[in-house]
């Protein structure tokens, strides 16, 4: 999925809005085997508990652990990701456990982008207080991490303790990346000493400055890094991809979806690679052509120019 200087793509989950009729999402897991066979770096799930109209679309349906333990068992390599799990709202334990097994049953793939939450109605339907969602962040970061080390442990949090105990099983290569996605209520400086990788927004995206607001903001982030360790950029968009492949960069829904043909998005994709952007994941659910339509031609016409990395095979144990 990442390596210095490359960038790799990978396809945002549903593939299609859900809109009242769960029969959108029939056929999806056998295009994410297609998106695993033809090439693609990664498929990404949304984690949003509630469904609120008022906030905008339902986003990812099904649970996101639940729903990558099933596509692990559909796929082979392509990597696993989350955009991202809301750390606040759920107990380190839970998300260590739920993690380190699906790392384990999918052989090394899942990449856990994490996020302090944005959706305001789930903080006090799990009795939380939306307001100390960075502090709470931050010391879920901190117990998931203690919880992945071997041997006994003891744990003395503000989110729960014990003595002498093990969580099992490990992640199969001994740790679950995790991606901090925007801010989630840290400094800078937090997010480059604490993350594996930064998941931000990408800004304008029809316009050259866009891009080049980014690469501004990836240096800073750069710059704070303690080590000489690379670690990744990420960022998506959400797209209407037309027939025309001549098609301009045309912003829709204020900004939010981008339509282009292929050549504005292999266009925008070169520019996020000099700006510093190691994976870039897509949205289609927006677009008006067929998903499998879609697939295909991302597959031939673009994902040649920004290939996955093949140089380190999954685990193979056979559970």
């Amino acid at each position: 999925m990442f390596a210095p200087g490359c960038l790799t793509l990978g396809i945002f989950l549903p593939l299609r809005c859900y809109a009242g009729d769960m029969a959108v999402l029939q056929g999806q897991a056998d295009l994410v085997e297609a998106i695993d066979r033809l090439g693609f770096a990664a498929v990404w799930v949304r984690d949003i508990p509630l469904f609120d109209p008022l906030f905008g679309d339902a986003g990812q349906v099904f649970d996101p652990f639940t729903y990558l333990a099933f596509l692990a068992a559909r796929t082979k390599r392509v990597a696993l990701a989350t955009g991202s799990m809301v750390f606040p709202l759920r107990h380190p334990i839970d998300l260590a456990k739920a993690s380190a097994t699906i790392d384990q049953l999918s052989g090394g793939r899942l990449v856990l982008g994490i996020a302090s939450g944005d959706r305001p109605i789930e903080f006090p339907a799990y009795g939380k207080a939306h307001e100390k969602r960075g502090e709470s962040f931050a010391q879920t970061v901190h117990d998931f991490r203690q919880l992945m080390q071997t041997g006994r442990l003891s744990m003395d949090s503000p989110l729960g303790s014990f003595q002498q105990a093990e969580l099992l099983p490990k992640p199969a290569a001994g740790a679950v990346p995790l991606i901090v996605t925007g801010a989630s209520g840290q400094s800078l400086a937090w997010i480059a000493e604490h993350a594996d990788g930064w998941l931000t927004y990408p800004g304008m995206t029809h316009l050259p400055s866009g891009p080049r607001q980014l690469a501004q903001k990836i240096l800073a982030w750069r710059r704070l890094l303690p080590d000489a360790v690379f670690r990744p950029h990420m960022t998506n968009e959400w797209l209407d991809l037309v027939e025309d492949p001549h098609y301009p960069r045309t912003p829709l829904q204020g900004g939010y979806v981008l339509r282009t043909g292929r050549h504005g998005l292999i266009a925008l994709l070169e520019e996020w690679q000099a700006a510093g952007v190691n994976h870039a994941a897509l949205g289609i659910q927006f677009s008006r052509r067929p998903a499998a339509e879609l697939v295909q031609e991302l597959a031939e016409e673009v994902l040649p120019h920004f290939p996955a990395h093949h140089a380190t095979p999954a685990f193979t144990t056979a559970w």
